[in-house]
């Protein structure tokens, strides 16, 4: 690792052009930035921004997403995943892809009111939303705000199906809720866990919670009987390709119920990210892993076709596809996917509306 140029505690090892401006009242940062006693630089410390949308619940357009609306509390995120997809869209918001991204953390607190009259509206026909479908709804700053929470109690109150995707800890906060939910078949979770080696998560996945702690949430989430699933993502050749059958195990013996996984791809600004990332982190595995992922996808960093983009192809891709295959077949072979109920919501509505 490149000591000397390396910024600790951040996935993105520099900030990026962004052709769009835009203007925020800027909050005062008051999370603790716990790593500074280790020596890492205050030049990159997080602030917060409140912003105020008129809508919460967003339509997804893409069809190989798993998903039809999402819902994100925060935009950026300060977990500072180096392979984030989700740093390209912080352009739209006038930042950058790079340290932007996770130094620069919007914070949405009108959304439980939002979700609220989205869900009480006569033309809403429920259907599962996830939380967040682009950044984690659990990101420190969910530790003294609280939206995500809230969030979950609305969810509750409507009796509304819920999905989740995140990486940290901190969901466990919340099992009195998640267990209601799960009571009426209304919730389910998917914990990100892309490697079992805590050297590989720190340079990874800096600010996330350990690999011990998540697969400890696992336990704990499935032992309250929330149904939860993990997503190994993104699987990086010559980084955690030779994990899967380890994790796959680890992971099954904690009660998870499905397996899911997606190949690496550079797109947009990502590119640059985590060629920077490599240099400063991996120097002498560098041209290995960038050939690697170019094999996944017809010589490129990326590919952007649906359906292919995500799995990727060639012999490598087809190598990881066929780990998975085992990984399933040995670890969960009655592996389902979880329907939620929708029916419940409906109801709900109805039995309003005879009150007035």
């Amino acid at each position: 690792m490149d000591q000397k140029n390396y910024i600790k505690g951040r996935g993105a090892q520099e900030k990026m052009h962004n052709r769009f401006d835009a203007n925020h009242y800027e909050l005062r940062d008051d999370f603790l930035n716990y790593l500074e006693k280790e020596g890492e630089s205050m030049e990159h410390k997080t602030k917060f921004i409140e912003t105020f949308p008129k809508t919460i619940v967003n339509k997804v357009s893409s069809p190989d997403v798993g998903m039809l609306y999402s819902l994100n509390p925060y935009q950026g995120c300060e977990h500072g995943c180096v392979y984030c997809y989700a740093r390209n869209s912080h352009e739209y918001w006038g930042y950058g892809a790079g340290l932007d991204f996770e130094t620069k953390i919007l914070v949405k607190k009108n959304a439980p009111e939002l979700l609220e009259k989205k869900l009480r509206s006569k033309n809403w026909k429920a259907y599962p939303v996830a939380l967040s479908g682009n950044t984690d709804c659990y990101q420190p700053i969910e530790k003294r705000l609280k939206i995500t929470r809230q969030l979950l109690e609305i969810f509750l109150k409507y009796k509304h199906p819920v999905g989740i995707i995140t990486k940290n800890a901190l969901i466990q906060r919340d099992i009195d809720i998640l267990s209601e939910l799960a009571a009426h078949n209304l919730v389910s979770v998917f914990l990100s866990i892309t490697t079992l080696n805590e050297e590989t998560r720190r340079i990874l996945e800096p600010r996330t919670a350990s690999i011990k702690k998540r697969l400890e949430t696992l336990q704990k989430l499935n032992a309250s009987g929330i149904p939860t699933s993990v997503m190994m993502a993104p699987i990086i050749p010559s980084i955690n390709s030779h994990e899967i059958l380890m994790l796959s195990k680890e992971i099954s013996k904690r009660g998870a119920k499905s397996l899911g996984y997606t190949v690496m791809r550079l797109n947009g600004a990502i590119g640059q990210i985590f060629v920077k990332w490599l240099e400063n982190t991996l120097p002498d595995r560098k041209d290995k892993i960038l050939h690697q992922i170019m094999e996944c996808h017809g010589g490129n960093l990326n590919d952007s076709v649906f359906g292919r983009r995500m799995k990727g192809s060639g012999n490598i891709a087809d190598q990881i596809h066929q780990m998975f295959a085992i990984a399933k077949q040995k670890y969960f072979p009655k592996e389902s996917r979880i329907s939620l109920n929708c029916e419940l919501h409906q109801s709900y509505k109805d039995g309003q509306l005879r009150l007035f």
